[in-house]
């Protein structure tokens, strides 16, 4: 796991040229003005196209998975921790892992299925330190994720909480593309379409540990999906579309 750079020098160049608002650094602080800005400069690199004419087996991804207090981002819910792991094509470079404190109290339910207690998110950095590290980490990689609907809903909330964006990285859904794949299977739920797959099951419900099995999923993915002439990221979008 690497840990980012800091670029507090860099900061203040910003501050003192307008790129961040005088105001912000007096309300937050000059870290999290920093993080704020920093954010906000990787979402406009998104999008880019050339990024869809390559090679699957050359793309840069980063599979991710978030724990959260609850399933209602717009409704009071938190972030509780991150896991990602990075991938070129199927070979896995790196990881990430951090909690976060989410500053409302962990229902009981919620450490039953997750591990995480209320004494761990008080000791974690604060939500802004968390996703400042998560989207250096993703970079401008194309996220993956399963069931992407809850995990965009919250990583949108906290980008809009800290540093007022959207979340602009190109996203995949591996439920959807099990759909496609595997039209037969009853259920797609990660349980579901792990055993499918024959992928062993380590930790449920920890970040980093369904991140790393769902990873396992992309690779099977790629792998059926070259025998269907799935080249780039471009020929899967238009068959998804198409589906």
């Amino acid at each position: 796991m690497k840990e980012p750079a800091k670029t507090g020098s860099g900061f203040w160049r910003s501050l003192r040229s307008g790129g961040v608002p005088s105001a912000i650094a007096s309300v937050f602080g000059a870290p999290s003005a920093q993080q704020m800005a920093f954010i906000r400069s990787l979402s406009r690199e998104q999008r880019r196209t050339e990024v869809l004419h390559l090679p699957l087996n050359r793309l840069e991804t980063v599979v991710f998975d978030l724990e959260t207090t609850g399933f209602h981002a717009q409704h009071g819910d938190e972030i509780l921790s991150f896991g990602a792991v990075k991938l070129i094509g199927d070979e896995q470079v790196d990881e990430f892992y951090t909690l976060v404190n989410p500053k409302i109290a962990v229902p009981d339910n919620i450490t039953e299925l997750t591990g995480i207690t209320q004494e761990m998110t008080d000791q974690a950095p604060a939500l802004i330190d968390g996703l400042h590290d998560f989207m250096a980490f993703a970079g401008r990689s194309v996220l993956i994720a399963h069931g992407t609907g809850h995990d965009k809903a919250f990583l949108n909330a906290a980008l809009w909480k800290t540093s007022k964006i959207q979340l602009t990285h190109r996203i995949l859904d591996t439920m959807m593309i099990a759909r496609w794949l595997k039209p037969s299977l009853d259920s797609y739920g990660l349980d579901e379409v792990l055993e499918e797959a024959e992928i062993p099951v380590t930790v449920r419900h920890h970040a980093l540990e369904d991140a790393k099995m769902t990873a396992s999923l992309w690779k099977e993915y790629l792998r059926l999906m070259r025998h269907k002439q799935v080249e780039t990221l471009e020929d899967l979008y238009a068959y998804l579309c198409n589906f």
